[in-house]
């Protein structure tokens, strides 16, 4: 994947980071990545991963745009109340860098419709807000062997891991949240800045793993206190009897 001179020029301060240089930047151009919910945690993520230069983006949610959200959605503005949050999610990345390619999907994911939305990616990213979503997403991505970056922030808490083959979200979670499906946010509140801190911590490791920076950090989740700007570690063990990873091989 040749980078343009405008590239050259766009990501300049990206190539001169002797750990990115121009591969990285290439593998970056070359990447496909999903984002699966265009709320607090995405429209920190869409801003990060478009100008970083991920080759192609597919923008996934069936909300529409509400005055509370633009307490923590910043590319949305009152004058947008009621329009689809994909479409403007991804005309926004459009205007923001002309050289990413864009899918909208402007409805919500489910376990009719997973597969046929997230395959043909190399990266998932969820920052959806109820744990059904959560779990059909990780389900979908054990089945088509994709890693996943889960993002999540309520209150003054947030958390966030990447997962590849196993161990999974599910094995983190269980089965006791498949059939919840309430909007956490609206119900225990969230402080606005706390997702924008997740979801850029989301994209950071996108970045990381598409790039090959640092070390491996696959099954550990990531959680930050928002009251006492605390980060603390939590290595996830793979569950034997996970239904979703417990018949999959560990990745080498």
């Amino acid at each position: 994947m040749e980078l343009t001179d405008d590239e050259l020029d766009r990501y300049a301060r990206h190539i001169v980071l002797p750990q990115i240089g121009g591969v990285g930047q290439q593998r970056l151009k070359a990447t496909r990545v999903a984002i699966v919910g265009a709320g607090g945690i995405g429209t920190a993520v869409i801003p990060a991963l478009t100008g970083a230069g991920i080759g192609h983006l597919t923008i996934i949610d069936g909300d529409r745009v509400e005055l509370s959200n633009l307490q923590r959605q910043p590319i949305y503005n009152s004058g947008q109340i009621g329009m689809a949050k994909a479409r403007l999610a991804s005309h926004f990345a459009m205007a923001r860098n002309p050289h990413v390619g864009l899918t909208t999907v402007d409805k919500r994911i489910d376990a009719d419709n997973a597969a046929e939305i997230l395959a043909g990616h190399d990266l998932v990213i969820d920052g959806t807000d109820n744990f059904a979503t959560r779990l059909t997403v990780n389900d979908t991505c054990v089945v088509l062997g994709l890693p996943l970056i889960s993002a999540a922030a309520q209150q003054f808490q947030g958390q966030v891991a990447l997962f590849r083959a196993k161990p999974c979200y599910r094995c983190f979670v269980g089965n006791a949240f498949d059939a919840e499906d309430c909007d956490t946010c609206a119900e225990f509140g969230v402080l606005g800045a706390l997702t924008a801190t997740v979801g850029s911590v989301a994209a950071l490791l996108a970045i990381r793993y598409i790039t090959g920076v640092g070390g491996d950090p696959a099954g550990t989740l990531h959680l930050f206190d928002g009251l006492t700007l605390t980060w603390r570690q939590l290595k996830i063990s793979a569950e034997p009897a996970c239904r979703a990873c417990g018949q999959v091989s560990a990745p080498s």
